[in-house]
């Protein structure tokens, strides 16, 4: 699957709802219903594609300042929600993650409590990650090992394995914080 393939699905879910688990149904009942076996891995690939170029310390600090904290796995189900902001936004926050301060979904966030952010606020789009693995299973009912199997045999490489690119920094220093991400840090400083 190309690029311009990958980013149509994914703004057509993003026009259909808001909701996250009703994108996943939808992307799932597209890809699996008419999809070839190849076309369903080729979404996968193409998802663990377009996500390397996020996999730096500036965005891993960025998604930090902003939740508070990040682990591994947060900063992945992050870098999966910038999936689901759309083409342009995900490459403009790709280029430079202070461009977050101007994404409505974050600015919304700024100066409340994280305790008092409702589940569905919370920047973490998990359920992507498995939209193509459910529809491979549904068309061929393989195993999710089998999906797995065929995305390694067509060249893809598991995102969450990479090494973060970039400088590593702290991004609970305010100072430091302040010239790396400047409007970020506007919006959620010292803000721990």
């Amino acid at each position: 699957m190309d690029d311009e393939t990958f980013w149509d699905l994914i703004e057509n879910c993003r026009r259909r709802t808001p909701d996250p688990d009703e994108r996943v149904a939808w992307l799932c009942g597209q890809l699996a219903g008419g999809a070839a076996e190849s076309e369903i891995v080729g979404f996968q690939i193409s998802l663990d594609r377009v996500l390397t170029p996020t996999c730096t310390w500036d965005l891993w600090a960025a998604a930090d300042r902003i939740m508070g904290w990040c682990s591994d796995d947060v900063f992945f189900y992050f870098r999966l929600w910038l999936v689901g902001l759309g083409r342009d936004v995900f490459e403009r926050v790709a280029r430079d993650p202070d461009v977050l301060a101007e994404v409505p979904e974050v600015t919304r966030l700024a100066g409340r409590d994280r305790e008092d952010w409702d589940e569905e606020e919370w920047l973490a789009w998990e359920e992507l990650d498995y939209a193509a693995g459910q529809a491979f299973t549904q068309v061929t009912g393989k195993s999710e090992e089998d999906f797995y199997g065929a995305v390694e045999a067509q060249g893809g490489v598991d995102p969450e394995l990479l090494d973060p690119a970039g400088e590593r920094w702290d991004a609970n220093d305010d100072e430091q914080a302040g010239r790396r991400l400047p409007r970020l840090s506007v919006l959620f400083f010292g803000d721990r």
